[in-house]
């Protein structure tokens, strides 16, 4: 009896169910802090993220490992395992190739190269990707997509029957040849469309840990990671291919450019683990696929070593993708040196009275305001003792990314953020923080929108300074000379 399978039109109806609920998420940038898979983009070893690439982001990676198998299976025509040629020592090393595109912080794309050879070795195998993030991650949030996956089939001999590309990536004529005549049309695994949630938390604050995130994804797809569990093909899986997928990942932060990955996935076969550095945009990563299978069997069934190397670019910062964490929350008071320990006081001196002002407050960068206090001779004044913003030295300041002194500002350039134009409008003015939110980032300066505002914004807001800001309209018509 063929088992049932989920059609495509039920996977439409889903997007269609959860794309209503775009208009009424908040939105935030997408982050690079989501290391490489090992053939499809961004996300775990071979499970895909809820999260995208950001606008325009490109990623290209080379993965590859070892199967090294002292024992190789002996099958018979149904695909049982017999037994064991213990005499034949196999070693071989798989590779594949990938590069990926994000688009309006919302979709990615891509495609993949998983084997390149003569048709009677499988011929060649290329594929593509694509996700589409429903809901993005806010500051701590959900995060919600669809995706799908295409590998073509390999080829053998042109005058049989197709094949069907297994989960490892390579030709493999056992793999459909096995079926019998009963499931061999039910076996599809050039396409597998998947849906998949996000949590993206910000890690606790152990005090000897680096800041770090922790990101975790689970869902559920068909196609290859269902596809081979139906029957008894013992060289393949010892587990049932049941379609879910999980996948979780702590995020170091070591430097400021310097990212440590820690992660592990499940394709409903394989449990995969290791770790990815990231260093500014360069990618290296160590792992292990099969992790759960104790002694090597088969090319599936076994543990097998493996590494990568990625490069991620970001034309729109000119160069580099910089790996981020989620924004920490900025000091409440302005740390001030202590005294000098060996002070000697020799006579009792009354401490002058404390300067006096007008309280004011000031909406900062980082969303929060900010009470300050403004002496009679327009000094600014901060923190309980009333100190002199001018005393406090150039390495102590208000927190949060600030326009004033960036090239694209001062030239005056427009911002393109989702699919539109904004230009300057009329000069800097002040906010309070209560009435704006954060709904992105342009070239790593966060950007605000009235809170009562809807989307497509009209205005958005841009800090130059504490307390200056400058407002940036769509649609308007600019006028040089």
């Amino acid at each position: 009896m063929k088992r049932a399978r989920v059609g495509s039109g039920l996977l439409a109806s889903l997007v269609m169910a959860v794309i209503g609920l775009v208009g009424v998420s908040q939105l935030a940038a997408q982050n690079t802090k989501m290391p490489s898979t090992l053939r499809y983009g961004s996300g775990y070893f071979d499970v895909p993220s809820a999260t995208v690439l950001p606008h325009l982001a490109i990623t290209g990676t080379y993965s590859g490992f070892f199967v090294s198998l002292e024992e190789v299976p002996i099958v018979d025509q149904s695909g049982r395992l017999v037994g064991f040629d213990a005499a034949t020592d196999k070693s071989q090393f798989y590779s594949d190739g990938s590069v990926a595109i994000g688009l309006f912080d919302r979709v990615e794309l891509g495609a993949t190269l998983q084997h390149f050879g003569d048709a009677e070795k499988g011929g060649t195998m290329v594929g593509g990707f694509g996700r589409l993030a429903i809901l993005r991650p806010e500051t701590e949030g959900i995060g919600l997509a669809v995706g799908a996956r295409f590998v073509g089939e390999p080829s053998f001999d042109p005058s049989t029957e197709s094949f069907q590309p297994p989960r490892l990536g390579f030709p493999d004529e056992r793999f459909k040849e096995n079926y019998t005549p009963e499931y061999a049309d039910d076996v599809n695994t050039t396409f597998t469309p998947y849906v998949v949630g996000g949590v993206h938390l910000m890690g606790p604050d152990f005090g000897f840990l680096p800041d770090y995130d922790v990101s975790l994804t689970g869902g559920w797809s068909f196609g290859m990671t269902e596809d081979g569990g139906d029957q008894e093909l013992d060289w393949y899986r010892t587990s049932q291919g049941n379609g879910w997928i999980v996948g979780g990942a702590l995020h170091f932060m070591l430097s400021e450019t310097v990212l440590l990955n820690v992660l592990a996935d499940y394709n409903s076969f394989d449990v995969n683990a290791g770790a990815s550095l990231d260093f500014g945009g360069i990618r290296v990563g160590a792992f292990v696929l099969g992790a759960n299978y104790l002694e090597r069997v088969t090319e599936y069934r076994s543990w097998k070593l493996g590494g990568l190397v990625s490069v991620a670019l970001c034309p729109q910062t000119g160069g580099l993708c910089k790996p981020s964490l989620m924004d920490r929350p900025a000091p409440d008071t302005v740390q001030l040196p202590p005294p000098p320990p060996d002070t000697v006081v020799v006579e009792r001196e009354v401490a002058p009275p404390m300067p006096t002002g007008t309280t004011s407050t000031i909406c900062l960068a980082t969303g929060q305001n900010q009470e300050i206090m403004i002496t009679a001779q327009g000094d600014t004044l901060v923190g309980p003792n009333r100190v002199s913003v001018r005393d406090l030295g150039p390495s102590v300041g208000f927190a949060g990314a600030y326009a004033a002194g960036e090239e694209w500002f001062e030239s005056d350039e427009d911002i393109q953020f989702e699919r539109a134009t904004y230009s300057k409008s009329g000069g800097e003015i002040s906010l309070d923080c209560d009435n704006i939110m954060r709904v992105g980032e342009h070239m790593g300066i966060p950007l605000f929108a009235d809170r009562s505002a809807e989307q497509p914004y009209s205005m958005l807001y841009v800090p130059v300074g504490p307390g200056v800001w400058q407002a940036y309209e769509t649609g308007l018509r600019r006028t040089r000379g």
